[in-house]
């Protein structure tokens, strides 16, 4: 036998019976409600009903969606896209709701607005954030999706692609590692709130959040009620760059020592996903990942 030719037949099954196997489980799941996100090349427009100041840079933004019956209709590891006419020019930027799939009648986003003059190398600050800090209840905002390359299907499977050119390969996960950098803690939320939801669901959950200070940890409330409800299937740990007095977690960048003592071990059931700035994920979660043998196959990042 020629297993020039066998291997590349073999990869090429693998990755046919993936596809099949995500698409089936993905048609499943839009059974049911109604669904917004029918064609990810449109764009549909939301009307803010609800705005809530979390802290001085946090809002909670709640969009009604067409009927009170309808879902947002985005898989569980998807972001949309948030478009707007911005000093005359179309500014887009993804973002992850706060509010899961089952949630009917409305989408909730949590976003750190980035003010004007605060930080010295971004004077103009966020336009996407400002604006929508700026909009007021009764005004709208066009969203299309779903888009990203990670589809939790549940019970801890994952449908992964490389690229959006790919198919996606299903790895299957008994452990997941996340590890988070301000903003990006909204997909891992999306994450936890899926699997605890799901009794049958038996994947096991550790989390790492790194943010500047205690004050900038977004949704705390909500991790520290499914830790509590949840406490053999959920860890969560904390660290920050300018700690207070009394503070009982970690301080500092993401490190080695951190990841060995609050996150599952590496293993090939165990995957790690990572959303957060780009030198954090470069310089402080892949070279520690590194060092202490979590290979590349195991690791997505948002």
């Amino acid at each position: 036998m020629d297993h020039a030719k066998t291997i590349p037949l073999v990869v090429g099954l693998v990755v046919v019976v993936g596809t099949a196997i995500a698409t089936k489980l993905y048609l499943s799941r839009r059974r049911g409600p109604p669904r917004l996100l029918q064609d990810s090349t449109v764009k549909y427009p939301l009307k803010l009903v609800e705005k809530e100041e979390l802290t001085h840079d946090t809002r909670r933004l709640r969009f009604k969606l067409p009927s009170p019956d309808h879902v947002l209709g985005l898989p569980v590891g998807q972001h949309i896209y948030v478009s707007g006419r911005i000093g005359g020019q179309l500014v887009v930027r993804p973002y992850t709701p706060v509010s899961s799939d089952n949630t009917t009648g409305y989408m909730e986003l949590v976003i750190k607005v980035y003010f004007k003059n605060v930080h010295p190398k971004f004077p103009d600050g966020g336009k996407m954030s400002q604006h929508l800090e700026s909009l007021q209840v009764g005004e709208t905002i066009e969203v299309r999706g779903p888009a990203g390359l990670l589809q939790y299907m549940g019970r801890g499977v994952f449908a992964i692609r490389p690229d959006k050119k790919s198919a996606p390969a299903l790895f299957t996960a008994s452990k997941v590692n996340m590890i988070a950098g301000g903003t990006g803690i909204t997909p891992m939320l999306q994450l936890v709130h899926e699997v605890c939801r799901d009794p049958a669901d038996t994947t096991q959950l550790a989390l790492l959040f790194a943010n500047q200070t205690e004050a900038d940890i977004l949704c705390r409330d909500e991790l520290e009620e499914v830790k509590t409800r949840h406490p053999s299937q959920f860890k969560l740990w904390y660290t920050v760059d300018r700690p207070t007095e009394g503070w009982q977690y970690s301080s500092g960048f993401v490190s080695a020592e951190m990841i060995s003592e609050h996150l599952y071990p590496p293993g090939e059931s165990t995957l790690v996903l990572m959303c957060g700035p780009p030198p954090m994920i470069n310089f402080a979660c892949n070279p520690n990942l590194d060092k202490l043998g979590f290979i590349p196959a195991t690791r997505f990042s948002y």
